[in-house]
C-alpha cells in the first residue's frame, strides 16, 4: 500500500509542478497588465499550428531527451553531472568535424562514425571528473562547472585554428554538412512539411529503451543504483564502487556525447563559436528531474520543455515580452527543485483521508451495534 502511494505520489508531483508553473506565470502576466489567457492561447497555437511546427518540436526534444538520460544515469549513481553542456558540445564540435573531413564518403559509413566519434568525445570529457571523483574524492559539481568553461572556450579554439581552412565558411563558422553527413532523411522532412526533423528524435526513442534496460534489467544497472543508495553497503556487497562511478560517469557523458551528434547533424548541420554552454546541457536536466529520471516522463518532459520554447515565441505576437514568455520555464523548474513541499503536502493529504475515513468507520460501528442490541 505504501510503494502504491509513492508511486501516485511520484507521478502526480511533475503533474502538479508544471500545473503551478503556468498559474504562476498567468499570476505575472495579470500582474504586469497582459492577458494569461490571450498569451497561453498565443503560445500553444503557435507550437501546434502546423506540421512544421509539430517537427520543429521534435528537434527540440531530441538532444533533450539524451542530455537528460546522461543527467539521470549519474544521478542514479549518487552525483551530478553539471557537466553535460561542455561534453554536448564535445559531442557536436567533433561530430561535425568527422562530417566534414569526409565530403565524398558514403553516408552509409559516415553518419555512424560521426556519431560514434562525438559519443566518445562526449565520454571522454566526463571520464575527467568521474576518475577524479571516484579515487580523489573532488567534488564533480565543481570540476564539471569549470570544465564546461573548459571545454568551451577549447571548441573555439578547435573551430578558429585547428581545423582545416578547407571546412571553414568564415571566421568561427564551419560549412554545412553535406547530405551523406546529415541525420535528416528527405521523407521525414517531408512529412513534416519541410521542417528540420531528422533521425536524431529516432535515436533518443531508442536510447530511452536501452538505458531503461540498462537501469532496470542489467546487473550494471542494479550496481549503479546500489551504488548511489549506498556506496558502503555496496563494497561490503562485493561492488566497486569507484569502478561503477567511473563508468556511469562514462555513460552520462557518452549520452550527453550523442545529444550534441543531434544538434550538430541534425539540427544546425555545422558549428559555429558559442559565446557561452550551450543552452541543452543545462535544460536536460531540468526535463531529467521534472521526468523523474524516467525514460517515460524524461520523453513527456523533453516535449513539453520543446512546445514552451516553440511556444514562447508565438507569445510575443500576442504582445507579451518575451521574458515574460520564457518565464514559465524557470517557474516549473523551480517548482519540481522545492518538489520535496509538493510531496510533504501530498503526504498529509493522504493521511488526512485515512484519519477521516477511520473515524467514519468508529462512527458507524458502535451504531449499528446499538441497533442489534434494541433488535
Amino acid at each position: 500500500m505504501n510503494d502504491r502511494s509513492e508511486r501516485i505520489r511520484n507521478t502526480l508531483v511533475p503533474f502538479i509542478s508544471v500545473i503551478l508553473g503556468f498559474l504562476l506565470g498567468g499570476l505575472l502576466m495579470l500582474v504586469t497588465g497582459y492577458n494569461p489567457i490571450v498569451g497561453y492561447q498565443a503560445m500553444f497555437r503557435s507550437a501546434f499550428q502546423n506540421s512544421i511546427s509539430i517537427g520543429e518540436i521534435l528537434v527540440g526534444a531530441g538532444p533533450l531527451i539524451f542530455t537528460a538520460l546522461g543527467f539521470s544515469v549519474a544521478n542514479s549513481a549518487g552525483f551530478f553531472n553539471v557537466g553535460l553542456s561542455g561534453q554536448a558540445l564535445c559531442g557536436w564540435v567533433v561530430s561535425i568535424w568527422v562530417a566534414l573531413s569526409m565530403p565524398t564518403t558514403p553516408k552509409v559509413i559516415v553518419v555512424p562514425l560521426a556519431i560514434i566519434a562525438g559519443a566518445l568525445a562526449g565520454a571522454l570529457a566526463a571520464a575527467i571528473p568521474g576518475l577524479l571523483r571516484a579515487y580523489f574524492g573532488t567534488s564533480e559539481v565543481i570540476v564539471t562547472i569549470m570544465m564546461n568553461y573548459v571545454l568551451l572556450y577549447m571548441a573555439n579554439h578547435i573551430v578558429n585554428n585547428v581545423m582545416s581552412p578547407e571546412i571553414i565558411s568564415n571566421k568561427g563558422v564551419t560549412k554545412i554538412v553535406g547530405a551523406n553527413g546529415l541525420l535528416r532523411e528527405p521523407w521525414l522532412t517531408n512529412l513534416f512539411g519541410g521542417s528540420r526533423v531528422n533521425m536524431g528524435f529516432v535515436l533518443a526513442l531508442v536510447f530511452l529503451g536501452l538505458v531503461w534496460f540498462l537501469m532496470k534489467r542489467t546487473t550494471l544497472g542494479f550496481e549503479i543504483r546500489s551504488v548511489g543508495i549506498n556506496p558502503f553497503a555496496s563494497e561490503y556487497a562485493g561492488m566497486s564502487s569507484k569502478r561503477t562511478i567511473v563508468i556511469s560517469m562514462l555513460i552520462s557523458g557518452l549520452l550527453a556525447g550523442l545529444g550534441g551528434v543531434v544538434q550538430g547533424l541534425g539540427t544546425f548541420g555545422n558549428y559555429f563559436v558559442q559565446g557561452s554552454s550551450i543552452s541543452i546541457g543545462f535544460d536536460g536536466m531540468a526535463v531529467s528531474l521534472l521526468g523523474n529520471g524516467g525514460s517515460v516522463g524524461i520523453l513527456l518532459s523533453a516535449l513539453l520543455f520543446s512546445v514552451l520554447k516553440l511556444g514562447g515565441q508565438g507569445m510575443q505576437f500576442a504582445g507579451v515580452p518575451s521574458e515574460l514568455a520564457n518565464s514559465v520555464i524557470p517557474l516549473i523548474i523551480f517548482f519540481v527543485g522545492i518538489n520535496y513541499v509538493v510531496r510533504v503536502a501530498l503526504t498529509k493529504i493522504s493521511v488526512n483521508k485515512k484519519i477521516v475515513k477511520k473515524s467514519e468507520k468508529l462512527e458507524i460501528t458502535p451504531l449499528k451495534q446499538e441497533g442489534a442490541d434494541l433488535e
